[in-house]
């Protein structure tokens, strides 16, 4: 290996360190948990035990006698409603007709195996209209009672959408909020329809405002929350609001707005307006350290209304982020997915959803095992990339072949630099090598590298996946547990990380000669040492995949290896042309 390709390594080493500096989070600002807070995110509880919301979010029930707008609106019974379809169990209340609970029947909290929910049942329901009224008092319509069309408490939905309305008097006017369920859908209809909306709600108009984080449902809650946020779509760009850095952030959009929604590292809940709104409010707020086991997030996205003509209709995405599903929108809900950087995110997020994401879902439909899936595409990239990967270990070899003489070269010319110069550049022209052969082909594919890099361990079709000891790959797979942690690797042992690790020295020796070199020889070890360290906590899906590609490429190389060494002509200087007939025409002009 020459010093080219040693410095290629290095640069190529450097990259993905920097790469991983930056996707590893920094270090938090540590915030008291306030004992009272009713914006923590605490584990599930009864759906009853319902935390009181901050009080300048909730009508006084003092207010009522003195404010005649909302009269009648804190009146009521307070009662739960469970919907339930073939993907979703709802739970719906008539205090404040919103949202308390969501769970997903086909996938499973990792901590626990019960059910993915989406809602914080700690707080007072998900869904709110916040308004305010002549008297320039705000209210939120989850302190309001309302009357459900229904007097049963458990739906179950068959082949018909069913139609669940609630409505509540305020003052002169009427609030009414209709939710529609279908099965096979994860999406819910909501239509708001607002009657004589002058008598309670001023010219401003109001905010439809979806509260609190989706609940944690990985065991690795801090790379789970590093991926969550509150986002908003407008003017075609993804704006966010995250808490990484920062204890608390807020983003105000002005102008029209696509969409809200909150997520996590694989669900999310969306609101999208048939029309779109006039702005947004993004608030995102931590507390605990982003490492600590009771790290807790609240976020909230805010739509803002204009003055109401008629029934405002939405829909209400709520479920994984499989791009399959959330691309029939057509507005972009993939670009939540963090991709990175801008400059490298323009790359990548193309790959991953025109080519990564169609060839998943196509092998998926005929290979039942996500690992399996995860090896055949392996072999379909590097054969996408064996052009570039040819060319590049083509490079190598040759270079590799011709050490010998270029340390005859330098011991020829010990104290000339210019004078070995000129004869290694008469050498590669001779031979037709180039130097920088085995470093260009390898960097263009790193566009590729990189975008597997953030989409496998995002991709919600290999979660809690299974395949030979891994028992989910999206999360790495423990095959020995530490009684200590070490710093930047873990308190474990991951199984194919371990393994291409050693792939990684396989390839390497393989590229080069290590006794000419004792540096080159130490860098062959210390290289795949980075990458067993840092890739010891990521997904086993993405250290799969690194294994099985790194497989692939010592088997080329080998080969390429094999030719160039029976076939040795190929390094020997090229004999010039000659010209036919050029002789016998001077012979005939004499």
């Amino acid at each position: 290996m020459d010093r080219n390709v040693v410095t290629a390594t290095i640069l190529i080493g450097l990259i993905m360190v920097v790469w991983l500096t930056w996707l590893a989070p920094p270090a938090p600002i540590v915030e008291p948990i306030p004992e009272d807070s009713t914006l923590v995110q605490q584990p599930s509880v009864d759906i009853e035990e319902v935390v009181p919301l901050p009080a300048e979010r909730l009508l006084d029930p003092a207010q009522v006698a003195s404010d005649s707008t909302v009269l009648g609106a804190a009146e009521g019974e307070s009662r739960l409603l469970t919907v339930r379809t073939d993907r979703y169990e709802a739970v719906l209340s008539t205090r404040g007709g919103t949202i308390r609970s969501m769970e997903l029947f086909s996938y499973q909290d990792a901590a626990d195996s019960s059910n993915v929910q989406l809602v914080d049942s700690s707080l007072a329901g998900a869904l709110a209209m916040v308004f305010t009224t002549p008297d320039s008092r705000v209210y939120d319509t989850r302190s309001f009672f309302f009357d459900a069309d229904t007097n049963r408490d458990l739906i179950e939905v068959g082949d018909e959408a069913f139609v669940l309305r609630f409505r509540t008097a305020v003052g002169d006017g009427a609030i009414s909020k209709t939710y529609t369920f279908r099965n096979d859908s994860y999406e819910v209809g909501y239509d708001l329809d607002l009657e004589n909306p002058e008598a309670f709600l001023t010219a401003s108009g109001y905010e439809l405002i979806w509260n609190g984080a989706v609940p944690f449902s990985e065991v690795d809650i801090e790379n789970e929350a590093i991926a969550s946020g509150a986002f908003a779509r407008s003017g075609g760009e993804v704006e966010s609001a995250k808490v990484l850095e920062d204890s608390y952030s807020e983003n105000s959009i002005r102008g029209d707005v696509d969409w809200v929604a909150v997520k996590t590292k694989y669900f999310t809940n969306v609101i999208l307006p048939n029309a779109p709104g006039r702005g947004a409010e993004l608030i995102a707020e931590r507390f605990g350290e982003m490492d600590s086991e009771d790290l807790a997030l609240y976020y909230q996205a805010s739509l803002s209304r204009r003055f109401p003509e008629g029934t405002e209709s939405f829909r209400l995405y709520m479920g994984p982020m499989e791009l399959s599903r959330i691309r029939q929108y057509g507005v972009a809900l993939y670009d939540m997915v963090d991709f990175g950087w801008d400059f490298f995110a323009s790359i990548t997020r193309p790959l991953a959803k025109y080519v990564f994401v169609p060839v998943f879902d196509l092998l998926a439909a005929w290979i039942p095992n996500y690992g399996l899936v995860i090896i055949i595409f392996s072999i379909l990239v590097k054969l996408l990339v064996y052009p570039l990967t040819k060319k590049s270990f083509t490079s190598m070899a040759k270079m590799r072949e011709l050490q010998p003489r270029m340390e005859a070269i330098k011991a020829k010319f010990p104290d000339n630099p210019q004078k070995q110069q000129e004869a290694m550049m008469k050498m590669y022209k001779e031979t037709g090598v180039n130097p920088l052969g085995g470093c260009l082909p390898m960097l263009l594919q790193y566009p590729i590298i990189i975008a597997l890099w953030q989409f496998l361990p995002q991709a919600i079709e290999i979660r809690q996946e299974g395949f030979l000891w891994a028992a989910d790959l999206s999360a790495p797979d423990v095959i020995l547990q530490l009684p200590f942690s070490i710093p930047l690797y873990g308190d474990f042992v991951a199984g194919f990380t371990v393994l291409m690790g050693l792939s990684m020295v396989v390839q390497m020796r393989l590229q080069g000669n290590l006794s000419a070199n004792p540096q080159t020889k130490m860098l062959t070890y210390i290289f795949p040492v980075m990458i067993f360290v840092i890739f010891n906590r990521l997904a086993a899906g993405l250290n799969l995949y690194y294994l099985c590609y790194n497989v692939l490429s010592a088997a080329q190389q080998q080969v390429i290896n094999r030719s160039l060494h029976n076939h040795p002509e190929q390094l020997e200087p090229k004999k010039p042309v000659k010209k036919k007939g050029g002789n016998a025409k001077r012979r005939k002009r004499r």
